[in-house]
């Protein structure tokens, strides 16, 4: 009688699930996506369509004749190491936020549509918990397509351009060991700059059960920044929008390396990343299925 009385209120507390567990499990359930596999895979694939662009295009112009524009394409041929850069430039512009909207969507708004969300919101884990472990989760998949693109990226690089190192812009030749940091450090800013991305698309997750109602949002709020760019009347308007310092990123093949424009799109991302995931959760904690 006395043990009955005494285990009482342990029965009565309620149980909470190792955070741990959760994001395991959200990483199985996200990885055994096959749109989510086909979606990396073929995002890497990009460095090496351009390997082989730059080697033909190389040869191509090889000779007296073939100089060029000190572009990124320029100073890829021969120059390996731009292209895990390269690569991460031109999918920044669309494809990568892509697929962070993408796996926004599919992280609320999906599970919405197939009414497991509900399950989840009755389940012993709190809206803010649920609400990190589904951003983890996104956030997750970002990092691994950006890492893997950078790698593959490195690798074509080194095989089919070659490199005696890592020239920048500005002409100087770093070592191997800087150019990896230099690749590291566009890998990092990048996935920062898509999460920002990733958590307004999360925000509208929250609001619908059609996830291709977040990736049309996304991709419409991409190309209304786009326009307002440029547009001279709206100048004032470039520096609270997300977009105007993705350029920023070739900051990283200067020597040396200037850090105004990296540290402003950083903390730029950090406003809309803040912005997207306090709204995310202020729908979900009032969100029943």
């Amino acid at each position: 009688m006395t043990a009955a009385v005494v285990a009482r209120p342990a029965l009565d507390r309620p149980v909470r699930a190792p955070l741990g567990r959760l994001l395991v499990s959200e990483l199985r359930w996200i990885l055994r996506r096959p749109r989510t596999i086909i979606a990396i895979v073929l995002l890497s694939l990009v460095p090496v369509l351009i390997g082989v662009g730059t080697v033909i295009a190389g040869n191509a112009n090889a000779g007296p004749g073939g100089d060029g524009p000190g572009s990124l394409f320029t100073i890829l041929i021969g120059n390996g190491f731009v292209l895990p850069v390269l690569s991460l430039t031109l999918l920044l512009a669309m494809l990568l936020p892509l697929l962070g909207a993408m796996s926004a969507a599919d992280a609320l708004a999906g599970e919405s549509n197939h009414g497991t969300l509900r399950g989840l919101l009755i389940a012993p884990v709190s809206r803010a918990r649920l609400l990190g472990v589904k951003a983890f989760g996104v956030g997750t998949v970002v990092f691994i397509a950006t890492a893997a693109v950078a790698l593959v990226g490195l690798v074509t690089g080194v095989i089919l351009v070659g490199t005696d190192g890592l020239i920048t812009l500005t002409g100087n030749t770093l070592s191997f060991g800087d150019a990896l940091a230099r690749i590291g450090l566009s890998v990092v800013w990048v996935t920062f700059q898509v999460w920002a991305v990733a958590a307004i698309a999360l925000a509208v997750s929250a609001f619908t059960e059609h996830p291709l109602v977040v990736m049309a949002a996304t991709l419409a709020g991409a190309l209304v920044f786009a326009i307002l760019t440029v547009i001279p009347q709206l100048d004032w308007m470039q520096p609270y929008l997300l977009t105007t310092g993705w350029t920023s990123l070739t900051d990283v093949l200067r020597d040396p390396m200037p850090w105004d424009g990296l540290i402003d799109s950083t903390l730029k991302a950090a406003c809309y990343l803040l912005i997207g995931l306090s709204v995310a959760y202020a729908r979900l904690s009032t969100k029943d299925g």
